[in-house]
């Protein structure tokens, strides 16, 4: 494996388990620990700051976001029959995915 372009190292807050089950039979707040990780950039992209991420990220959640509009637009047409009453049994024939957010997209890149 290649040399990574870029290292960071990230402070982070944890509880561990034993902190929390001790906390909790002495009837106090946990403790956090602080913890120390190392991460290895070894995608060009993501060690320069390009901008290619992120658009694609939003050009997904935006995708996203019309997907579900769409979906719900269909819930809706079905849901609201001209006669004015509601056909709950229609809604549920409709799947609706939850939404995904970009920051899984922009993580995963």
């Amino acid at each position: 494996m290649s040399s990574p372009w870029h290292s960071v190292v990230l402070t982070a807050l944890r509880y561990s388990a034993r902190s929390l089950t001790e906390a909790a039979s002495e009837g106090r707040r946990p403790r956090p620990q602080r913890v120390r990780r190392r991460v290895d950039v070894y995608c060009f992209p993501r060690h320069n700051r390009d901008r290619g991420v992120s658009r694609d990220s939003a050009l997904a959640e935006r995708r996203a976001r019309q997907r579900l509009r769409a979906r719900a637009g269909t819930i809706r047409r079905l849901v609201n029959t001209p006669t004015g009453e509601l056909a709950r049994e229609a809604a549920d024939m409709v799947d609706v995915p939850p939404a995904n957010h970009r920051h899984s997209s922009i993580w995963l890149a």
